[in-house]
């Protein structure tokens, strides 16, 4: 990973050059420096899946300025960045196009992330501004915050002219918890048993890039037992997930087999994650400097005969999702994300790869066992709803066969080795495939070992910017189908 500091007179040149060079923006995030460096920084992560490389750009703000140029006209999906920025920081992206509030829907004159921030509550602002559409035989259609389900909050605002959306506004973030201003002042271990509880979906991802950024700051290699079987549990928590996606996307058609299906088999595989790790989302497996449970020789052999008892489960599964004419109806054609828009707005996992991007952080920036066991990346290129759903079939069967091999291949030795005491004061970048895409997780250590900064970016966020632009030409009856097939977190999108 290359690294370098960007004056504010070239930081548009700059990005602009990466731009050209088919870089994706990765994340674009702030922090508060002054006690350190006297500034405020801003830091933007690109990446470019084909030359495998990353670039983090460091834009460094004296200490009384509150402006940096924006970049949302170069990379689109730096616009909700730039505007999360502005809420927490304080900090204006100069030329954006849309600065209302993003994180913090009403709050005004308190930036919860800068050092000096109080503990007071903010006061609210105006009314929270919402674009109209007028003209005959047009009206709007407000869904959510709350729902009719158990799911999260978010309100979709549909613009129709009859049945036909042409224009869905969507306002999230009513489940921000300050989970990086709550990480400021932590141990590593006390931040660990944050960062995995950030959502339920994805404890092993986020511990991973954690995990990854203490080691890299460290310079700390773990064991490759310890790197296997952090693969196995990365591929454990995407089956799960795949699989209850599956039979979750059927509930949109109604199609009961399905959901309950994917249900069991869900089911199955986290009554195996309890087994081998004492928890159904397997927390606390993954530690700095390796794991913290081993696998015994009867686990190993019964797992792998659970594996291919699954495998079959599945390929019903799949035959009996793809012989469905009514579920091929209702998603063949419906949600399409256009690749262009997919590649402009950082779209990542089985989003991106179904609308043809082909982008995986375990083949393209591989990491831990990934190195030496390279998983294959199944591509579509349709975009709708459809796509997304077998790709992530795809994507079961080959977890499947990772996972095989990971267990087979298992080496001896130890699960762990002692991380030393952290350097001086420090920053590194961890990142990791998730079930829902890449993820990157920067952080800062302060003199004493103890975090100051901490940001997370989830596959969520980028994705979350894309769902809007699929619903335009459906119907409000496809949106829940096309929503679940992104399955996207709410928790980790807000924090």
């Amino acid at each position: 990973m290359q690294s370098h500091d960007v004056l504010p007179v070239n930081w548009q040149a700059q990005t602009a050059q990466l731009h050209g060079r088919d870089y994706q923006l990765s994340a674009l995030f702030a922090n508060d420096e002054r006690a350190l460096h006297g500034v405020y920084a801003i830091y933007a992560v690109f990446f470019q899946a084909q030359e495998q490389d990353l670039q983090l750009l460091r834009l460094p703000l004296s200490a009384s300025s509150t402006s940096f140029p924006s970049i949302t006209a170069i990379f689109p999906g730096a616009a909700w960045y730039e505007r999360e920025i502005h809420d927490l920081f304080g900090l204006s992206p100069a030329g954006h196009p849309d600065l209302r509030p993003l994180v913090l829907h009403h709050a005004r004159g308190v930036f919860p992330l800068r050092k000096d921030a109080g503990a007071a509550i903010p006061p609210e602002g105006e009314a929270f501004p919402v674009p109209r559409a007028s003209g005959e035989g047009l009206f709007e259609t407000p869904v959510g915050p709350i729902h009719a389900g158990i799911i999260e909050p978010g309100h979709f605002r549909f613009t129709q002219a009859g049945e036909n959306v042409l224009h869905l506004e969507a306002r999230l973030f009513y489940t921000h918890r300050g989970v990086e201003k709550a990480m400021e002042g932590r141990t590593v271990s006390q931040a660990l048993h944050g960062v995995e509880r950030v959502c339920g979906a994805c404890s092993v991802t986020h511990a991973m890039a954690f995990c990854q950024a203490i080691e890299a700051l460290c310079r700390q290699e773990i064991p490759p037992r310890a790197a296997m079987l952090r693969l196995i549990a990365c591929e454990l928590e995407r089956l799960y997930n795949h699989l209850g996606d599956m039979g979750n996307l059927c509930a949109g058609v109604g199609f009961h087999a399905g959901v309950s299906i994917g249900s069991r088999l869900k089911e199955d595989c986290q009554r195996w994650n309890e087994r081998l790790t004492g928890h159904r989302f397997l927390r606390s497996w993954i530690t700095p400097g390796g794991v913290s449970r081993d696998i015994n020789d009867k686990d190993q052999q019964e797992l792998l005969q659970f594996l291919g008892q699954l495998k079959e489960k599945v390929k019903n599964f799949i035959d009996l999702l793809a012989g469905h004419d009514a579920l091929s109806q209702r998603t063949e054609t419906t949600g399409i994300l256009p690749h262009k828009a997919a590649l402009e707005l950082g779209v990542v996992g089985p989003a991106a790869r179904a609308s043809g991007v082909d982008i995986d952080l375990r083949r393209d920036l591989p990491y831990g066992a990934y190195q030496a066991l390279q998983p294959h990346i199944p591509v579509r290129k349709e975009g709708d709803v459809a796509a997304r759903l077998f790709l992530r079939a795809d994507e079961a069967q080959e977890s499947l066969l990772l996972l095989s091999k990971a267990l087979r291949q298992l080496p001896p030795g130890p699960m762990q080795t002692p991380i030393p005491p952290l350097p001086p004061p420090g920053s590194a970048l961890g990142w990791a495939e998730s079930p829902r895409g890449g993820e990157f997780i920067w952080l800062q250590i302060d003199s004493s070992g103890h975090l100051s900064r901490l940001f997370l970016r989830s596959a969520s966020y980028p994705n979350w910017m894309a769902v809007p632009l699929t619903v335009p030409g459906n119907i409000i009856p496809d949106f829940p189908l096309i929503n679940k097939s992104f399955e996207l977190c709410y928790a980790c999108l807000d924090r």
